[in-house]
């Protein structure tokens, strides 16, 4: 195993607030949460209110040992809230407030130095939405030596010319299996296997690395022009809410400790699966428990 991977987060933290509660989360929380779970070493880079729910945040992510020099106060916008609407079948839709403070992240020459010392930086779509973010986005990116971009469609935050521009920048692209076909969709793309929507997308966009999330039916992924597949765990789901997250935190996790591929997506997920079948997008999951439910 490497020791001392270092990984850097990028966008949106904020408060979901279920039905029966309000949980932590946002999806470069989540990714870098379960990173640090794992014995990386991982900075995030967003911004918080002036707030209770900021102050919450922050003493969450102190708790779980993350890096706090990246979480910007601003004293002008809120903490970001989502409210999280979920089917009879735990599958979640999102009303996410705007604008807030992860709108407004600010580029700091401390957050260009840890880009460039990172292993990889991690980042998604949604922080997008506002230009001031988007900028400081586009600036890092710059800075960045191996670029993971974790597809989020959340309508009506994104363009089709936005998401073309970040896949260019990637080396590994995260996509679930409808956003695979809505951006395939964009690309003017023929085929209607997903395998060969995956090329397409890869040549297209000139990524070597590219995962497909499918639900209960576990992922593909492609890498170096090779497929590898897990068809998924069988599970009683309670919220799916963070479960892509895990996947994609564990499945970089193997990858950059230079795990076979294949050993990289069973890991992912199995840990993606556990997460569905908890509360919440961040059980605390250790390597024993992910081993024994690989393994029962």
């Amino acid at each position: 195993m490497k020791e001392n991977i270092k990984a850097v987060g990028f966008g949106e933290v904020l408060i979901d607030n279920f039905p029966t509660q309000s949980k932590i989360g946002g999806a470069p929380l989540n990714v870098s949460g379960r990173l640090q779970a794992f014995g990386v070493d991982v900075s995030l880079i967003s911004s918080v209110g002036d707030d209770s729910q900021g102050k919450k945040i922050k003493s969450y992510l102190k708790n779980i040992g993350l890096d706090l020099s990246g979480i910007q106060v601003n004293k002008n916008y809120p903490t970001g809230e989502v409210n999280v609407i979920l089917n009879d079948k735990g599958v979640a839709s999102y009303d996410i407030s705007y604008p807030v403070a992860w709108d407004k992240i600010q580029l700091a020459k401390l957050d260009i130095a840890r880009v460039q010392k990172s292993d990889v930086f991690l980042f998604g779509s949604l922080v997008c939405r506002d230009k001031v973010s988007q900028n400081t986005l586009k600036e890092l990116l710059k800075h960045a030596t191996y670029k993971v971009f974790d597809v989020n469609l959340r309508v009506p935050h994104y363009t089709k010319e936005l998401l073309l521009e970040l896949m260019k920048e990637a080396d590994f692209i995260k996509f679930n299996d409808d956003e695979l076909y809505e951006i395939a969709g964009y690309l003017g793309c023929k085929y209607l296997s997903m395998e060969q929507i995956i090329v397409f997308i890869a040549k297209a966009t000139n990524t070597k690395t590219v995962c497909v999330t499918k639900g209960a039916f576990g992922a593909v992924l492609f890498k170096d022009g090779k497929f590898y597949y897990n068809s998924g765990f069988r599970i009683k789901v309670l919220d799916t809410v963070g479960s892509g997250d895990s996947f994609l935190a564990s499945i970089i996790y193997k990858l950059f400790n230079d795990e076979e591929p294949q050993e990289a997506i069973d890991f992912g997920c199995a840990v993606g699966a556990m997460v569905a079948c908890s509360k919440g997008a961040n059980p605390i999951l250790t390597k024993q428990k992910i081993a024994k439910f690989m393994n029962p």
